[in-house]
């Protein structure tokens, strides 16, 4: 067994980031499943007896990872207070406020914390995403009925509506980049945020 071959001193705060950041810079790049101890011992530059004395095992070092403000996204309601209470600017600040946290590795990560190995630890870490901008945008509709300047709606499925269209180009960016299609980032926005305000005025 590894644990009674690899006895040794306890952790080295420095030694440990280092296998914290080569583990999750490996699943982002080739997931969790194909992500080996000896992937990761080399690219951490040390070797697997080091890597099971500071860690227990893989799916302790990505625990250990998921819990570090670098390797999360940190989207929080903070994130979308900066509104104008006018339609169309909130709606594209709300958008690029997502897509400039969401970045393509932080899709691909999240894919690779989505193994059914993890996926019961680290799922209330990725929901928290989705959920800070449905929470906020829903509360930012609201507002705008009580403003008078929208009418009523189911608000939760329109902010849902709102996040599929901004998940799905960021994912799909992240997936295929610009084999899939030439509409870059301000296109996208400015044209979906268009739509959802003539879907919305015009109730």
């Amino acid at each position: 067994m590894i644990a009674s071959t690899c006895l040794g001193v306890g952790r080295m705060d420095e030694t440990s980031q280092k296998i914290i950041d080569a583990t999750m810079s490996l699943i982002r790049d080739k997931g969790y499943v194909a992500t080996t101890t000896k992937d990761i011992a080399r690219l951490a530059g040390v070797n697997e007896c080091t890597l099971f004395r500071k860690f227990q095992n893989k799916k302790d070092i990505v625990l250990h990872g998921v819990s570090q403000e670098k390797w999360r996204a940190h989207v929080t309601p903070e994130l979308f207070k900066n509104v104008q209470w006018e339609l169309e600017p909130d709606l594209e600040m709300f958008m690029n406020a997502y897509m400039d946290k969401i970045t393509p590795d932080f899709v691909n990560l999240s894919i690779g914390l989505r193994a059914p190995q993890l996926y019961e630890e680290t799922a209330s870490m990725i929901m928290k995403v989705p959920q800070a901008f449905i929470s906020s945008l829903t509360e930012y509709f609201r507002k705008m009925e009580e403003l008078g300047k929208i009418p009523h709606y189911d608000f939760e499925s329109l902010a849902m509506t709102v996040f599929s269209s901004t998940f799905g180009y960021t994912f799909l960016n992240a997936s295929f980049g610009q084999n899939l299609t030439d509409v870059g980032r301000e296109e996208f926005i400015k044209n979906s945020v268009k739509i959802f305000v003539n879907g919305i005025v015009q109730k």
